[in-house]
């Protein structure tokens, strides 16, 4: 379960989250959908504790995610590229993270397999592309099997047949009663993964709700995302 309520931050002088709330809950996909910049990725750094809320929590599981023990058996976490050093094999880097969170080392082989890289395992991450990187990272997410998954534009990168793999791996995530959060700014694979819907636009949560809910009466996702966002804002005036 992943709690935002009333998150709002600052950066500068620019105010870039506004009183952002919405639930990510077991069992279902979350789609967190914004353009470039609405502040997805801003909501999510404050969520794994990278970032520093002006007013607000984020919780998953009901904590802080600095307050977890063994965070990596809670909470799997994609953000930008595999987090893996450039000289480093991904066996190595993946071995290093089991160790940090005290996992077993027969874990690393698993992941990878998991994720298809198995027969990269000995190349270092320098020489990844970057759907090799954003296998590698959800690997690393993987490694403690967490009940919680946490992803930030997850295809970037993947070819069609990597994008198809990825919709049906986290389906079945959530069918095992786990709580995925997928952000992204394409709107039809959202429409194609994500039960539950949460759109964002200038750093304020314009409507959240199941997918059916959302679409309401447009033809399409994109539709009523272009919709919503052109027509509110706070006290009725146009973004």
């Amino acid at each position: 379960m992943i709690t935002i309520d009333r998150v709002s931050k600052t950066k500068g002088r620019t105010r870039i989250l506004y009183d952002v709330s919405f639930e990510a809950r077991p069992g279902r996909v979350t789609g967190f959908l914004g353009p470039n910049g609405a502040g997805k990725t801003s909501t999510l750094r404050v969520l794994l504790g990278l970032d520093r809320a002006d007013g607000g929590t984020a919780l998953v599981c009901g904590r802080r995610y600095r307050d977890l023990d063994r965070p990596l058996t809670r909470v799997g976490a994609l953000l930008d590229g595999s987090g893996a050093h450039r000289a480093r094999t991904a066996r190595a880097h993946l071995r290093w993270m089991a160790a940090s969170n005290g996992l077993p080392g027969s874990r690393v082989d698993e992941v990878l397999e998991v994720v298809g890289l198995t027969a990269d395992a000995r190349k270092r991450a320098g020489r990844f592309s970057l759907g090799m990187s954003r296998r590698l990272g959800l690997a690393t997410a993987l490694l403690g099997d967490p009940e919680v998954l946490i992803l930030d534009e997850p295809i970037n990168g993947l070819d069609p047949s990597g994008i198809r793999w990825m919709r049906t791996f986290l389906r079945e995530r959530a069918a095992q009663g786990r709580t995925v959060l997928l952000s992204s700014h394409l709107m039809g694979e959202l429409a194609e993964t994500a039960d539950d819907v949460v759109v964002i636009d200038k750093g304020r949560v314009v409507v959240s709700g199941s997918l059916a809910e959302v679409t309401g009466d447009h033809r399409t996702l994109e539709d009523a995302f272009f919709a919503l966002t052109a027509t509110s804002a706070p006290d009725g005036a146009a973004w």
